[in-house]
């Protein structure tokens, strides 16, 4: 008797055993995929947005089975973005045409009204706005992008340096918060010289931008970056930067999901620029130091797990003549030019912010930071609708005639560009996107130069540069990828290339 209950003691010490042992297993099952536990499968998406940025999303959601809602103003009522969604409502009624875009009560109105489970924001208008992220989360609707909390931290341009130099990315010498007053900027021109940079502290875009070079232009710099900011984003305040002249600017593409997962998908060249906002796009950069490479892509994931980064975003560098790079800002969104990092590493950003959104993990959609590969190149051309006669303002009218380049390894992106179609002047005078791709940085500009030669347009006035030689003559420092319309005008440093 002695020996069966020893054995069934032995019996209840190795089930109990087993027992911790399966609990253990489950634990860990349930730690590992979370997203088994998290998903929830988006039914219905809102872009609160116009344009190729809204018809780009719609794309995407269709083709993973979800339904997509379009917004418009009462001046959008034609527009090509409406006719693409499966349903179409009309907001700020009454509003002024960019206004109505930036209606969030309306917005979220009509979105709870019509079951939609998730908005995504496009670019522009509200998309780098935290309390739109904040109203969405409110309402019980998904933001398709970063936490409100991460929203907010990246578009405060102060804040977005302070965690970068937490996290041990190098940054351009410059303010620490906000200047209040003239003489904070004569203190630091005074300590780093000139050239110094004013930047507006809450938005982008080229705007509330003014470069000094000397301190006879100080004060009126000043005055003019404060008023601009002030008309474009409801508050003047400004940073100041030590301007690095001549730079390329590079970015990278990263990702995250709800798990800490965190990749890039390598870099693209912006450095071609005119007033500031990019003009040409390419992917990979050109003659990059395998080295720096590697410094700009851990930089970034670096930054972006400092914060707890979800879905797509865009880290932002410029490198100097001597290879060191500073980082500038995070945008918290969509680039416009995320097409030619789709080109070359056959990821569908789109997809991919739906599908985090959702509650997938990267690892789940088969995005591991050794599964991403480069694969040629990409050029991506904006062909806007601007007078090359009169600076290159915007040109507003009916499109009398549109043919566009198309043909083996041309994209185009575009919501506006048909004939009849009627140009604003109220928005972004981006006409098309045009992104070339090929083997090498020659196969795509040379498929580029066909394709833009390939274009008619009539009844609006459209512009091209030149470029030539071995390097871009915007860019002395820059080679040359050889495309006959591709350099627009100037870089980062303001810069002019030779106009047509």
């Amino acid at each position: 008797s002695v020996k069966m209950l020893l054995h069934v003691g032995g019996m209840r010490s190795a089930l109990g055993l087993l027992a911790v042992r399966r609990a253990c297993c489950l634990s860990r099952t349930t730690h590992n995929s979370p997203q088994t536990l998290e998903y929830k499968p988006i039914k219905k998406v809102m872009v609160a947005n116009r344009g190729e940025i809204a018809i780009r999303v719609f794309r995407a959601c269709t083709e993973l089975g979800i339904r997509t809602v379009a917004v418009y103003s009462e001046q959008d009522t034609g527009q090509m973005h409406r006719q693409k969604a499966d349903e179409a409502y009309l907001i700020g009624k009454g509003l002024p045409p960019v206004a109505a875009y930036l209606d969030i009560p309306d917005i979220i109105k009509v979105a709870k009204e019509n079951d939609v489970d998730a908005i995504h924001p496009g670019y522009g208008f509200l998309s780098e706005r935290s309390d739109f992220a904040q109203a969405c989360v409110d309402a019980g609707v998904r933001f398709i992008g970063p936490s409100p909390d991460v929203v907010r931290k990246m578009g405060d341009k102060v804040e977005a340096r302070s965690i970068a130099i937490r996290a041990g990315v190098p940054v351009v010498p410059g303010t620490d918060g906000p200047i209040t007053c003239l003489s904070e900027a004569q203190e630091f021109s005074n300590t780093y010289g000139f050239p110094i940079i004013f930047k507006a502290a809450y938005g982008g875009g080229g705007r509330g931008m003014r470069v000094v070079k000397e301190y006879e232009e100080l004060e009126e710099n000043y005055q003019r970056a404060y008023s601009e900011a002030l008309a474009a984003f409801g508050n003047g305040a400004l940073f100041v930067e030590k301007f690095i002249e001549r730079p390329r600017h590079i970015e990278v593409q990263i990702l995250g999901d709800k798990y800490g997962n965190v990749i890039h998908l390598y870099e693209r060249d912006c450095s071609i620029q005119r007033r500031h906002q990019k003009v040409v796009e390419i992917a990979p950069a050109v003659q990059l130091d395998p080295h720096l490479r590697d410094r700009l892509t851990a930089d970034s994931v670096n930054l972006a797990r400092q914060v707890g980064y979800e879905n797509a975003g865009t880290v932002e560098f410029l490198v100097d003549k001597h290879g060191r790079h500073y980082f500038i800002e995070v945008n918290s969104r969509l680039q416009v030019e995320h097409t030619v990092t789709e080109q070359v590493t056959d990821v569908d950003l789109v997809h991919a912010q739906l599908r985090v959104c959702e509650g997938r993990s990267l690892p789940e959609l088969g995005l591991k930071q050794d599964k991403i590969r480069i694969n040629g190149f990409a050029i991506q051309c904006r062909v806007t609708t601007e007078d090359p006669a009169r600076g290159f303002q915007p040109d507003t009218g009916r499109l009398e005639v549109f043919r566009s380049g198309e043909g083996m390894g041309i994209r185009l992106d575009s919501a506006s560009a048909f004939q009849g179609a009627v140009i604003s002047p109220h928005y972004d005078s981006l006409l098309v996107k045009v992104i070339a791709s090929g083997k090498d940085l020659p196969a795509a500009a040379a498929k580029m130069n066909r394709a833009l030669a390939e274009f008619r347009v009539r009844g609006v006035k459209v512009g091209s540069l030149i470029t030539g030689g071995n390097y871009c003559s915007a860019r002395p420092s820059f080679p040359c990828c050889n495309m006959a319309s591709c350099a627009f005008e100037g870089d980062a440093a303001g810069e002019r290339s030779n106009i047509l």
